[in-house]
Parts: structure tokens; C-alpha cells; sequence
């Protein structure tokens, strides 16, 4: 855990959607980062209401690091097939940057594992203006990968 006294960035969140989720990852993330180790935490939003978190998971070969939405879906998928609703993500700062923590965008790798498994998911991004905004996983990720393993995904209308 880092001694940097770090705002929430859930404060300036105004729907409610995304303060839940952008709370959930920065209270996650405060009491789990360790520099070089875990950057960033997930939260997820079920159909249910039930939050289910992940955490990033950093290793010595770039390829072996597990990102946090990845945590937060096997996470989820551990507890109930509801559907997915929303994610969030937080990046917390290191300790020689300022004390910012940040909403991230998921990865193109977790845009299309999160696609792969929850077509209508939206996420928290940021805006230039600083703020915060739900935006279709979908419009992230406008040319998805559709290989043979399963049917496509059918796109939210």
C-alpha cells in the first residue's frame, strides 16, 4: 500500500453508475497497490447490483500480466451469470508522480474479452474536461475480432 494521500476521483462523478464503480476500483486499488506489482483495479456492475472486483496483476514477462477487468470478470463469473452492466477502472498513481488517481479506459486485449462476454457492456471513461462519462464497450472497440470458438456476439440495438 502507498503512503500518498490520494482524492478519490469517485467525488467528481456525477451519475450514479459510475461513482459505484469508480469508489469500488479506487477503494480496491488505495489498499492494494504495490509499485511494479498492482496498478490498477476493476469493478464490474451486475444485473443484480452486486459489484465484483479485480486487480492488476503485473509480471516479469509483459504477456503474463493479467489486467483487473480480467480479475473482475473471472471474479464474477465465479458468483452469478448475470448479466455484466458496467465496468470501471482506477489507476493509482506512483509514488513520483502526483497524487492522482486515474479512470482508465479497459485495454484493446480487455475491450474484446469483456466484449467477447458482456455485448452490451458499457465503461467509465474519461472526459478531456476532466469529468467522467458511460460509454458503449462497443464504440471502443468498433472493429471486433470475431473468430470460430463460439456465434458472435449479437450488438445491443
Amino acid at each position: 500500500m502507498s503512503g500518498l494521500l490520494v482524492p478519490d476521483p469517485s467525488i467528481g462523478c456525477t451519475n450514479e453508475v459510475t461513482r459505484q464503480l469508480v469508489a469500488a476500483a479506487f477503494r480496491t486499488i488505495r489498499r492494494r497497490y504495490v509499485m511494479a506489482r498492482h496498478q490498477i483495479a476493476a469493478a464490474l456492475l451486475d444485473a443484480d447490483g452486486q459489484v465484483h472486483v479485480g486487480l492488476h496483476v503485473d509480471a516479469m514477462v509483459g504477456r503474463a500480466a493479467v489486467c483487473a477487468e480480467a480479475g473482475a470478470l473471472s471474479a464474477a463469473r465465479l458468483v452469478t451469470d448475470a448479466e455484466l452492466i458496467a465496468v470501471a477502472a482506477v489507476r493509482y498513481p506512483k509514488p513520483t508522480e502526483a497524487p492522482t488517481a486515474k479512470v482508465v479506459p479497459p485495454c484493446g486485449l480487455c475491450r474484446e474479452l469483456l466484449f467477447d462476454h458482456a455485448p452490451g457492456l458499457v465503461a467509465v471513461i474519461s472526459r478531456p474536461d476532466g469529468g467522467t462519462e458511460l460509454t458503449a464497450l462497443g464504440s471502443l472497440l468498433p472493429h471486433k475480432y470475431v473468430g470460430s470458438k463460439w456465434p458472435a456476439p449479437v450488438l445491443p440495438s
